[in-house]
């Protein structure tokens, strides 16, 4: 059998017979305490704000609310939001993440900070709440409040874009190919001609700036956006190249008086009375070589149409 632990007078004569015996009794026991039973730290109000517990300051900053000192309040405030920047940091990358590249880091931990000002300011420390829990929902719909406020397309717009982004991948989950419109629409109960105003609608829902990088690279060299936009009213060299061929062997018949009527007025844009002035010639008789050519090349290329690569 195992020898019983001592108790009572016998734990006493045995730490009286053995001193350490006692000592580690004595620890045993203080370990055992429960943390609610031990002794909490006295507020000190001498040290300064910035050493002092965040508990104690909230303490301080009531009292100093209570008592009416302005300027007192607004240096704990101050504290207190140093304290809590890196919380309103935290919750504006997480933010980041699911916003375009247009929006920058700052300007969202700026509306965080005004969030965190309104919680300090609103926060009621009898409650038994911590502030983390209470400032975070405070931050967090701060920043959003400040992205609507921008946001130059209605809210309604947006729900109903994300709406049917998520048909969309619903359908295509279940189908393992792109559903067609009436899928989509007989999916979201909605017209055909509903449907396809609500998809013009949401897609012009974000503005981006053309100075920006074309990657994520850094380098000065990296194209921008605007270096990869198309110019609708640039002259293609390729297809410029094409029509001057095509040119050139359907006018290869025609006099050189013929040849000029049709390429300044086909090429040139030019009309057929400025034609005449070049040509010493009325207008009605430029009308008149101009539909005999016209005449021609419709005989010609009638033949000739196959072997035209247009």
């Amino acid at each position: 059998m195992s020898p019983k632990k001592p108790t009572g007078e016998r734990a006493q004569a045995q730490a009286a017979q053995d001193p350490s015996k006692a000592s580690f009794t004595t620890r045993k026991r203080s370990r055992a305490m429960p943390v609610g039973s031990r002794k909490k730290a006295a507020l000190d109000p001498s040290l300064p704000p910035e050493e002092q517990p965040t508990e104690d300051l909230w303490v301080l900053y009531l009292k100093a609310n209570q008592a009416g000192d302005s300027a007192k309040v607004e240096g704990l405030r101050n504290v207190l939001m140093e304290r809590h920047y890196p919380l309103v940091k935290y919750i504006a990358e997480r933010l980041l993440q699911t916003l375009p590249r247009s929006i920058e880091l700052d300007d969202l931990v700026s509306a965080g900070l005004f969030g965190l000002m309104d919680a300090i300011r609103g926060f009621d420390l009898s409650r038994g709440i911590k502030f983390k829990t209470y400032c975070t929902t405070r931050i967090r719909g701060s920043i959003l409040d400040q992205l609507r406020s921008q946001d130059w397309v209605p809210r309604l717009v947006r729900l109903k874009a994300g709406k049917i982004d998520k048909a969309l991948q619903a359908l295509t989950g279940e189908y393992g190919r792109e559903p067609t419109h009436a899928e989509l629409a007989n999916y979201l109960e909605m017209d055909y001609n509903e449907l396809s105003k609500e998809i013009s609608s949401a897609k012009a829902k974000a503005m981006y700036s053309l100075s920006e990088k074309w990657d994520d690279n850094d380098d000065e060299n990296s194209m921008e956006k605007t270096d990869v936009l198309e110019d609708k009213k640039a002259v293609d060299p390729i297809g410029d190249l094409n029509r001057s061929d095509v040119m050139s062997f359907i006018t290869r018949s025609l006099t050189q008086k013929e040849r000029f009527i049709i390429e300044q007025y086909y090429q040139h844009g030019l009309t057929m009375r400025e034609i005449g002035e070049m040509l010493t010639l009325t207008e009605s008789r430029v009308c008149q070589i101009h539909s005999n050519i016209m005449a021609r090349l419709k005989s010609l290329l009638g033949h000739k149409q196959s072997t035209l690569l247009m």
